[in-house]
């Protein structure tokens, strides 16, 4: 079964895919308002976490299995529990809010519509790891979102929420959102934490890790917006629960952002392990006149799948096994009216601006690969291009620096290995060019 045109409406076993969780307040009018939030169960969570001790929360966030939503996928209770304890120094929670992976957008919204969530979770988290100070690592482009985290903040603290003794019980924590300038390599967590310290942002040399010699030199723990928008649902539901959705491996909903050639695009949460045919179907099905051909199952930065890789289950260790990753859960998707070389140009561009400069093969790589396909796709390529770009992403792959460089060398490994033959039709002759001799020289 291929998807070629919208269905009237999904079936009802795929409705029942749906699972708002996170998203649940997101159309309640107001609900970034701290007395509709509180309408709405709001700080119930934290109320019931202070009741505990710091060590039982990051066992019962163990328990649920929790794994991180910015990318990765790293178990958040484990993460928590790296954090030293009684070692006098200061403990950091670190939001990271540096939403810019291409495609993605699911943190925007969250920050945006239901601020509480966010900062009820990282008050949690703070007090699981004896953290005093949390900071909120926002992009500096997401103006609205940052000014409804600020005012939400500040509401807070008039509740009581935050500052000194909270809620009576003894736990002290300051809150600071910090807007970052708009690189893309602060979505890094270590480029994030030297941005955050006032010096450029660039990766650290690992170890040591955060867990242990983080923000100012002491244990941090950095975690997703939607990671940490998890936790009060944990908290006043259980990790049973928490893991009736999803599957054994990767419990709980998630939020899948769909974009591109479908009839309605946007957020949807369903519980891990949804396909990307169902989601598809949620979307209300293709756009007419449009079939799919390409995919992206988390971001730019992961390998593309294909209408072959329809009902591959959209969990962190089946996509793996499928030769992807599950990323951001930011759903690209792409008829055969697109063009996969075009669409890896236009990404490696992204790449290549936002390098940080600071090792060889990304720095190097990046630019010479985008120097080809503006080669290719001037109809000035030869087949040789395609054993330099290999070559290139091969040097590039897992020999960065940090995780940019793979971005980089991804599409274009993936985009080769299912597509060679449009890459061969710009060498050939077949298709016709799509950039000028300006953009051969670099010219924009």
């Amino acid at each position: 079964m291929t998807i070629e045109t919208s269905y009237a409406e999904p079936r009802p076993e795929v409705l029942r895919k749906l699972t708002p969780v996170l998203t649940k307040r997101w159309l309640t009018p107001d609900a970034y308002r701290i007395d509709v939030y509180e309408q709405l169960d709001g700080y119930r969570a934290l109320r019931k976490a202070l009741d505990v001790h710091p060590d039982d929360l990051i066992q019962l966030v163990k328990d649920s299995g929790l794994r991180g939503r910015g990318g990765a996928g790293f178990p958040t209770g484990l993460k928590w529990g790296f954090i030293p304890q009684g070692d006098g120094k200061p403990h950091y929670l670190v939001v990271n809010a540096d939403e810019g992976e291409p495609g993605t957008c699911k943190d925007l919204p969250l920050m945006t519509y239901d601020p509480h969530s966010l900062i009820e979770g990282a008050i949690i988290a703070a007090y699981a790891v004896r953290a005093s100070q949390a900071f909120i690592y926002i992009r500096g482009e997401a103006v609205h979102a940052s000014r409804r985290l600020r005012n939400a903040i500040d509401e807070a603290y008039a509740k009581g929420y935050l500052g000194q003794n909270i809620l009576g019980s003894g736990f002290d924590l300051d809150m600071v959102v910090h807007s970052g300038a708009g690189a893309y390599i602060c979505g890094e967590e270590t480029a994030l934490l030297d941005s955050l310290e006032g010096f450029r942002g660039q990766p650290r040399l690992r170890p040591p890790f955060p867990a242990v010699a983080g923000l100012y030199a002491s244990p941090t723990v950095v975690n997703n917006v939607g990671t940490l928008a998890s936790v009060p649902p944990i908290v006043l539901g259980g990790s049973d629960w928490w893991r009736s959705m999803g599957t054994e491996k990767s419990p709980g909903p998630i939020i899948y952002s769909l974009s591109g050639r479908i009839a309605n695009p946007g957020q949807y949460e369903c519980g891990l392990g949804t396909t990307l045919r169902e989601l598809i179907e949620l979307a209300g099905g293709m756009k007419p006149g449009h079939k799919l051909k390409f995919w992206t199952p988390g971001g730019s930065s992961t390998p593309l799948f294909t209408e072959e890789h329809l009902d591959v289950p959209l969990d962190f260790d089946s996509v793996a096994a499928a030769g992807s990753l599950l990323g951001t859960t930011a759903i690209q998707i792409f008829s055969e009216q697109d063009d996969p070389v075009y669409a890896t140009w236009r990404w490696l561009e992204f790449y290549h601006h936002e390098s940080c400069g600071k090792c060889t093969p990304c720095r190097e790589g990046a630019y010479w690969m985008v120097n080809t396909y503006r080669r290719i796709l001037s109809g000035e390529g030869t087949v040789e291009d395609l054993d330099t770009l290999l070559d290139t992403a091969d040097n590039i792959n897992g020999r960065s620096f940090c995780a940019l460089g793979d971005s980089a060398a991804t599409p274009v490994m993936s985009t080769i290995k299912y597509f060679r033959q449009e890459y061969l039709d710009y060498i050939e002759g077949r298709t016709a060019p799509r950039l000028s001799a300006r953009a051969l020289a670099g010219v924009h």
